[in-house]
C-alpha cells in the first residue's frame, strides 16, 4: 500500500501545515505539490515568499516547477530553490548554458510501504507548461529549452522497473493531462494543477487516473495506490478540507 497526498495552485494561501501534519501523523504518506505556490511569477520576482516556510513546516516530500516558481532569470530561479528545504523536480525543463541546475530532472523515491518488506521504489517526475516553443529567440537570450512532456518523460521509462510506481506531477492543466494519459499508459499516477480544476474523483484516461484536488489550499488529494498482478491501481481516494 502507498498513501500520496498532493496540493497544488496553493498562490500563498497559508495555514495549511497544521492539518496536514495531522492527518500524516494519523495517516502517513508521501507528500507533494505541482507548483504554483509562490505569490511570484516567471517575471517577477520577490525577495520573500512566506508560503516557502509554510510548506517546509508541512514537510513536502516534493514540488513541481509551476510558472510561479519558475523565472526566466536563472538566478531568480536559483535563489527561489535555496531557499526551500524541499525538492524541486521538473523534467521537461533544460539549461541551455550549461549552468548548474537548481531542481532535479527526475526523482527516485523509496518507500516502506505497508505489506511489502523490502518497500516500493517512487520514479518522480515534474512537468512544467511550456513558456515558449523550442527553438525560440528566447532560448538565446535565457538559456531555457522547453521539453515536449510526452517526450521528456517518455525517454526515463526504460529505468522504471515494472513493479516500481511512476507518478507524474503536472503544472500543464487538465486538458494536456489527458494528453499526457492518453500517450503514456505507463504512468501510475497523474497528479495536476495549474487549469484550477477541483475533481472529486479521479478521471480515467484508459487505465491512467488524473487527480487535480484544486487550487488555494482548500483541499489535499489523498490517494492509496495498492499492486495487483498487473500494476498499481488506486484502492482509495478522497479530498480532505484544509482551509
Amino acid at each position: 500500500m502507498l498513501r500520496i497526498y498532493h496540493t497544488s495552485d496553493l498562490h500563498d494561501h497559508r495555514g495549511i501545515a497544521p492539518r496536514l501534519n495531522t492527518l500524516r501523523e494519523r495517516e502517513p504518506g508521501l507528500l507533494f505539490d505541482c507548483g504554483d505556490s509562490l505569490r511570484g511569477s516567471q517575471t517577477v520576482y520577490h525577495f520573500r515568499e512566506p508560503i516557502i516556510e509554510e510548506i517546509d513546516d508541512a514537510h513536502y516530500d516534493a514540488q513541481a516547477i509551476g510558472n510561479r516558481e519558475f523565472h526566466y532569470l536563472y538566478p531568480c530561479l536559483r535563489a527561489r530553490a535555496r531557499a526551500m528545504r524541499h525538492r524541486l523536480v521538473c523534467t521537461n525543463l533544460l539549461d541551455l548554458k550549461g549552468r548548474e541546475l537548481p531542481f532535479a530532472r527526475s526523482l527516485t523515491l523509496h518507500h516502506p510501504s505497508t505489506g511489502s518488506g523490502q518497500g516500493v521504489y517512487i520514479h518522480l517526475f515534474g512537468l512544467l507548461i511550456m513558456q515558449y516553443p523550442a527553438g525560440s529567440s528566447w532560448e538565446r537570450i535565457f538559456g531555457w529549452r522547453f521539453l515536449d512532456p510526452i517526450e521528456a518523460i517518455a525517454k526515463f521509462l526504460p529505468h522504471v522497473g515494472d513493479d516500481e510506481v511512476l507518478v507524474v506531477l503536472s503544472h500543464l492543466g487538465l486538458s494536456l493531462d489527458r494528453k499526457l494519459a492518453a500517450a503514456l499508459p505507463r504512468i501510475d499516477l497523474l497528479l495536476g494543477g495549474h487549469s484550477h480544476d477541483t475533481l472529486h474523483e479521479p478521471e480515467y484516461v484508459g487505465t491512467v487516473p488524473i487527480v487535480h484536488a484544486g487550487p488555494y489550499g482548500k483541499y489535499v488529494s489523498r490517494t492509496v495506490l495498492d499492486r495487483d498482478q498487473s500494476r498499481w491501481r488506486i484502492n482509495s481516494f478522497d479530498l480532505v478540507p484544509l482551509l
